[in-house]
């Protein structure tokens, strides 16, 4: 089974060697291509002569798609650039895949706030329960599975929710690995009211969309941080 890890980048130098640095251990055994969308700061400098690196137009979904497409891997690993994965990360992957074809992480933060917790149960709670994973959980799929679904749309925003909607309407079981993903609590800035402002938004948003708001108008209420 190979893997291959495919991580859309857009001005993260702050966050991309620590990155690196856990992927090292996995490094030469499996396929590691980041996909960068224009970066203007030193992402590029740091990733020069370590990681192959495609060029694309900027946009997650955009990114993550012209990863796939030149990936070589049976079994496609989305990875955001401010996560952090275990070093068992690959024989993880390979377990859940025996049984099912297409799953995720769990998550985790390493702030010991007692709202980031509550944000970590509810966030790996929902994949058992509500069959919804998102992309800071480093969602893994089977390749051709991903291709017959059609890709990941190319919204500006929510395309992992809508990609996990997909799934979920074709009857596709999700499959969860033992350890976590430590990711950035980089969008919950602030004392506990703000961060639970943040977690409401995110909420209202997926809301929106469910009842029709085009994800156009919704990536203008959400706006990017880098």
């Amino acid at each position: 089974m190979k893997i291959s890890i495919i991580i859309p980048t857009y001005n993260e130098e702050s966050t991309i060697e620590r990155l690196m640095e856990t992927l090292e251990p996995l490094n030469e055994r499996c396929e590691i291509l980041f996909v960068d969308g224009g970066s203007t700061d030193g992402t590029l400098a740091l990733l020069k002569d370590r990681y192959p690196v495609i060029q694309s137009p900027k946009g997650r979904a955009k990114q993550m798609n012209k990863g796939a497409e030149e990936s070589s891997g049976d079994v496609l690993f989305f990875l955001h650039c401010d996560s952090e994965v275990p070093a068992t990360a690959l024989e993880e992957i390979e377990t859940v895949m025996k049984k099912y074809r297409a799953g995720c992480f769990g998550i985790a933060f390493h702030s010991y706030n007692f709202f980031m917790f509550t944000c970590r149960v509810i966030s790996n709670h929902r994949i058992k329960d509500r069959k919804v994973m998102f992309g800071d959980q480093g969602i893994f799929i089977d390749r051709k599975l991903f291709f017959e679904v059609g890709k990941f749309p190319e919204m500006p925003i929510l395309e992992d929710y809508q990609f996990s909607l997909t799934l979920k309407e074709r009857g596709i079981p999700l499959g969860m690995t033992r350890h976590r993903i430590y990711t950035s609590d980089r969008r919950f800035v602030g004392n506990t009211i703000e961060k639970l402002k943040v977690m409401w938004l995110m909420n209202r948003l997926r809301a929106m969309y469910r009842d029709g708001v085009p994800a156009e108008e919704i990536a203008k209420i959400y706006k990017d941080i880098r």
